[in-house]
């Protein structure tokens, strides 16, 4: 078409001039230029000589898309995959990013909560010592035994530990107790850790990719996936093992404690990316990942993924972790209630893992896990499983066998034996823990 005939087809309507398709899209001109050099919302002609740009009429539903999408903070790289979706592909999509958002903000809002209340309490406790001109210090906890444990088995071990704590606020909104908060203070008694791991394949599947470990010092779970999910994580949980994060003998504190599950999550990464490299397809293979360090004053969780923790204190479970599932997000918005999410198609769809290649997969988006500070108290008890558990078995089941159990060899056995009872239909993972008086050891 020459010059002349594009005239005319912007002048009969065919086309529009960019002034006129920015009216209708709601986009500035400038922003149409940029979309234009980027590939995101190309003119349907450019004349050669004079460089003017004529967009079809149809083109407004895409141009508000990608408006709207950059209305609620997607990158433009994101945004140009999305454009080139059906509309139900893309719908996932923006859902997919939209939780990891929320989930990420959340992990955020704990952190500056924690960091309301540390510094809260360091002030208080500064401006009651005589002469103080209101200098801070940090608290600080001592460190305990090594590394005991092993991973895809029964055991059990216990250490001596050299501090306690007490105190300690929960999680905003959440109502369980022990989330993020201010750790430590006056010293009660020492405590412990009694724990025990098992991993079974269960009735359907012919290998296990899930795994499990139980020390003094490390209680992990990873549920892997795809061609090199066994490699995956087994990974991630040798990356947290104590000899890894630093996790020996001395004082940490709570800052410390969370740059060391910040540097320990980053490995965790690396891990699993080196581990899945020589698959064929490294970014359809990954993990989750639920853990829990203890340092003998204080219990920081590593989490991403649908593998979850709970806390049985005072006769009540509780789930300290938060699925990065697609169905969870759905429940989390009100589109789903909890028992239509227990038959969702997409049930397996998660938002977050542990992957081969820091680029999207199929199945998992890469990214850090939550990390955050958990009190704890003598008596409790802490669950960690993969969702062949949590997936099968629900969690009335799993609080009466958690507290029938005397000990946590017996615990993880029962609860094992629940999901083959449930069919089995996928591997299991799952660690007890018990936070016990060092003297009792």
């Amino acid at each position: 078409m020459g010059r002349e005939g594009r005239a005319v087809g912007a002048a009969s309507g065919e086309l529009v001039t960019i002034g006129e398709f920015a009216r209708l899209s709601r986009l500035s001109a400038k922003a149409l230029r940029r979309y234009d050099e980027l590939g995101l919302l190309r003119p349907a002609l450019v004349d050669p000589v004079n460089g003017y740009r004529y967009y079809d009429p149809a083109q407004v539903e895409g141009a508000r898309l990608v408006a709207w999408l950059r209305r609620i903070g997607m990158p433009l790289s994101r945004i140009g995959r999305i454009v080139a979706l059906d509309a139900g592909a893309a719908a996932v999509e923006i859902r997919a990013y939209w939780a990891r958002v929320e989930a990420e903000t959340a992990a955020r809002r704990d952190l500056a909560m924690y960091l309301v209340d540390h510094l809260s309490a360091e002030g208080g406790a500064m401006s009651r010592i005589p002469g103080n001109t209101g200098s801070t210090g940090n608290t600080g906890s001592a460190g305990g035994a090594g590394n005991a444990g092993g991973t895809g088995r029964t055991g059990s071990s216990g250490g001596a530990e050299d501090t306690g704590s007490r105190g300690g606020r929960g999680s905003s909104g959440s109502g369980v107790p022990g989330g993020s908060g201010v750790l430590g203070g006056p010293v009660a008694v020492p405590l412990a850790i009694r724990c025990a791991a098992l991993t079974d394949t269960g009735a359907v599947r012919t290998t296990n990719q899930d795994a499990a470990f139980a020390g003094p010092r490390l209680l992990a779970v990873a549920d892997g996936f795809g061609e090199g999910g066994a490699e995956a994580s087994a990974a991630a949980i040798e990356a947290l093992k104590p000899t890894a994060w630093g996790g020996g003998d001395g004082a940490l504190s709570a800052a410390d404690l969370l740059n060391a599950l910040e540097d320990t999550a980053d490995s965790a990464s690396r891990a699993v990316r080196d581990a899945v490299a020589p698959c064929a397809d490294p970014d359809g293979s990954g993990t989750t990942l639920t853990a829990m360090l203890w340092t003998g004053s204080r219990l920081g969780l590593v989490h991403i993924g649908d593998s979850r923790a709970y806390l049985l204190r005072g006769g009540e479970l509780f789930r300290i972790t938060h699925d990065h599932s697609l169905v969870q997000s759905m429940i989390d918005d009100g589109s789903l209630s909890r028992e239509e999410a227990a038959s969702h198609p997409g049930r397996a769809l998660l938002l977050k893992a542990l992957v081969g290649e820091a680029r999207s997969a199929p199945v998992a988006v890469a990214c850090r896990p939550d990390v955050r500070l958990r009190e704890v108290l003598a008596g409790d008890r802490y669950l960690l499983c993969s969702d062949g558990l949590s997936a099968v078995v629900d969690e009335a089941e799993l609080r009466a066998a958690v507290i029938a159990a005397e000990a946590p060899e017996e615990a993880v056995r029962r609860l094992v034996g629940l999901a083959h009872e449930a069919g089995g239909p996928d591997n299991v993972a799952c660690v007890v823990a018990d936070v016990v008086v060092a003297a009792e050891e």
